[in-house]
């Protein structure tokens, strides 16, 4: 088994392979003068099992196509079988027509990944589930809840609320709320007319109560801004948030800072941008061990299930 990594995450890489006990592999990712990627492979990979650690996080472009690069030059390099680990699927959320003329752009990231000569993926918490079936190779799709369940079982004692921002996340907000034993809210988003303000409904008792809100991502923050804002409004005694992927664009850190969401908890599938790690009301929690153990089980053809919650 040997495991690679682009420039995207290589923290985490690193921490994966101290979980796992081997090396990182050697390959130098970097880009020619005209800005066009360039990738190296520094050891040999005939007939082996390769790992390639590569969210395609922001900058997507640049990392989804260091991703494909890598896995080309495996493949040509004679690597046995090379799987893709995506803990972040960069255009996730362009996964359906949502209007006409408009492509799906995660089926087209999938293609050009089997195009190249990927033989597997694991990734972690996609924003839309069906993204899986937009391979044609084994997909392994595992969840931060593992992780984040463990932090909230430590964290918040009382009485806590799970609350999904929106309809889209109900079914994990009620997973969640199921295993911590715990109440379940929704806000309801509504827009009467175009160009208007979501109108914001929060639907279940929260006041008195600690909230967490619970979301795959966090973009720029504006929903789940809002969201706090409303249930502040009716009447709970603390917010806190906890979202998979910190993707943290544009104004989100402002509009954190300004909330009154007074906690928001992430995992390292993404690594925080500068402002994002000179915010104080930002945690993070490693799932490198939970992916690394993932890698361990396909490469000894071992259950990855055990994995799933």
């Amino acid at each position: 088994m040997k495991i690679f990594s682009g420039n995207a995450n290589r923290k985490m890489a690193e921490e994966i392979c101290s979980y796992l006990g081997v090396p990182l592999a050697a390959a130098e990712v970097k880009k020619f003068s005209d800005g066009e990627t360039s990738v190296d492979i520094g050891e040999n990979v005939r007939g082996q099992d390769v790992f390639v650690i590569q969210p395609t996080c922001p900058p997507v472009n640049d990392h989804l196509m260091e991703l494909i690069i890598i896995v080309d030059a495996l493949r040509r390099a004679s690597a046995r079988r090379i799987t893709a680990v995506m803990p972040y699927y960069g255009y996730g959320r362009q996964d359906r027509k949502v209007r006409p003329r408009v492509p799906i752009t995660a089926k087209v990231v999938a293609e050009m990944l089997m195009a190249v000569g990927t033989r597997r993926v694991l990734c972690m918490d996609l924003h839309a589930g069906q993204i899986q079936g937009f391979f044609n190779i084994p997909v392994d799709h595992l969840y931060a809840a593992p992780v984040l369940l463990k932090y909230m079982r430590k964290t918040f004692t009382e009485d806590v609320i799970m609350v999904s921002p929106d309809a889209g996340g109900v079914e994990r907000t009620r997973a969640f709320a199921k295993r911590l034993n715990a109440g379940l809210a929704i806000i309801d988003k509504r827009r009467e007319r175009a160009n208007e303000c979501q109108a914001m409904h929060v639907i279940g008792d929260v006041s008195g109560k600690t909230v967490v809100l619970l979301d795959d991502m966090v973009d720029t923050a504006g929903t789940l801004c809002g969201a706090a804002a409303k249930l502040k409004e009716r009447g709970a005694k603390e917010v806190h948030a906890c979202c998979s992927h910190p993707v943290l664009s544009g104004p989100a850190i402002e509009r954190l800072n300004k909330s009154c969401i007074k906690s928001l908890v992430v995992t390292n599938s993404i690594p925080l941008n500068e402002k994002a790690g000179q915010c104080k009301k930002i945690k993070v929690l490693s799932v490198s061990e939970l992916l690394g153990e993932a890698i361990r089980r396909i490469n000894s053809e071992d259950s990855v299930s055990y994995l799933f919650v």
